[in-house]
């Protein structure tokens, strides 16, 4: 048994995570950010909730970049074969679950 106080989580770099479960190869993890990521396709389904913070996330639907702000509390889920970027507005928290090794 572990608590996590996600509002509280600071990393010494941007895209830092802290490891909260890996259930089947499926993995849970918080990462704080400030700064943007980095274009990819994940090599399974993603889901991505901002606990802390602002993010607009950008993603391509048939092959046209679109956008979206992600306020704490949000939900973007990336289907197999989603490009996505995420974009924090200053710092942000975030949870990520993914398969594990996932990009």
């Amino acid at each position: 048994m572990e608590i996590t106080r996600g509002k509280e989580f600071k990393s010494d770099k941007a895209w830092g995570a802290k490891d909260i479960a890996n259930m089947n190869g499926i993995t849970t993890r918080l990462h704080w950010t400030d700064k943007a990521y980095k274009w990819h396709v994940n090599d399974g389904q993603e889901v991505f909730v901002v606990l802390d913070g602002v993010v607009e996330m950008f993603y391509k639907e048939n092959g046209i970049e679109q956008s979206c702000i992600l306020n704490s509390g949000d939900i973007f889920y990336a289907s197999i074969g989603t490009e996505h970027v995420a974009h924090p507005k200053g710092e942000a928290r975030i949870l990520v679950v993914e398969s594990e090794g996932s990009v």
